[in-house]
């Protein structure tokens, strides 16, 4: 792994711990769906020109029977739950809760075929990481710290991410991952676009709450998109998930610094736990290796 894939890591890990941050500041103003529906537009209108510019939207098209369902399990539900959960829950727990996601994914993969998640070391990943979860939701319910309802909308998207790239590469493995993110994109504000606009603030917005929503559709959207699928090709998909772990610390953090939001009993809990178990969980054994003739 070169010193530029480092940066570009760093980079993602970064944009991508920032959204938590980005949506709590946005949803004090404006509503969800309009939020869902204005980052989807912006990063919409950076990727799919890329695409056009690959030749690689016509195939993805041909693959919108997959991109569809992918586009509400990836973002249309995980976008709009995450944002309602932010006027209840901290920003930093709402991206502690979606570090959940290789746990999920994990189970996914073995409820589809593949056994390899009954590996001691991936066993003891999902007992401890659904520990985490448990202790987690209940401290920050029994003390009353955080809303269970919120947390529970963490949670399924968390599931939804999990299953939306599964399914995705699954039946899609070839096709340009900017194109299909683009085309999902697209179909998402066109979900939203009419219950955005039934939906419009009639409450003056303030400017760091357009702010918010803008920088959320550039660079948590967009730019977070084509970096993580440049850094793909060449460390893997497998090293890539580790990403989830960099959101995860940026989250919590800048809740703190920028926000100012407590460090609860449930994230000094639960936090380690999730990190560690969703790490074990999506380590696989390396395959023997095999001489050539």
């Amino acid at each position: 792994m070169t010193r530029k894939s480092w940066f570009q890591f760093g980079i993602v890990g970064f944009l991508w711990g920032i959204p938590y941050l980005l949506m709590k500041v946005a949803v004090a103003d404006i509503p969800p769906p309009l939020i869902v529906a204005g980052r989807t537009l912006i990063g919409a209108a950076i990727l799919i020109p890329i695409a056009i510019h690959r030749k690689t939207l016509k195939s993805a098209l041909r693959g919108i029977k997959f991109v569809l369902p992918y586009a509400f399990l990836e973002m249309a539900g995980p976008w709009i739950l995450l944002t309602n959960a932010e006027k209840s829950i901290s920003s930093g727990l709402a991206g502690l809760l979606i570090a959940t996601v290789p746990i999920f994914a994990t189970v996914f993969t073995s409820l589809r075929g593949d056994h390899s998640v009954w590996q001691p070391k991936r066993v003891l990943g999902l007992v401890v990481g659904f520990i985490g979860i448990i202790a987690l939701v209940g401290i920050e319910s029994l003390r009353g710290t955080s809303s269970p309802k919120a947390i529970s909308m963490v949670v399924l998207a968390a599931v939804m991410y999990s299953y939306a790239v599964l399914m995705i590469t699954s039946n899609l493995p070839n096709d340009d991952a900017i194109a299909i993110n683009g085309l999902a994109m697209a179909i998402t504000f066109i979900f939203y676009l009419p219950i955005a606009i039934a939906m419009w603030p009639h409450n003056a917005v303030s400017a760091h709450a357009i702010e918010a929503l803008i920088a959320l559709g550039i660079f948590s959207t967009a730019i977070a998109f084509i970096l993580y699928f440049t850094v793909i090709v060449e460390i893997g998909p497998a090293r890539g998930s580790l990403v989830t772990y960099v959101n995860t610390a940026v989250a919590v953090v800048l809740g703190v610094i920028i926000l100012n939001e407590p460090i609860t009993l449930g994230i000094i809990v639960g936090l380690p736990l999730v990190l560690v178990g969703s790490y074990l969980a999506s380590r696989k054994a390396p395959l023997p290796v095999i001489a050539e003739a």
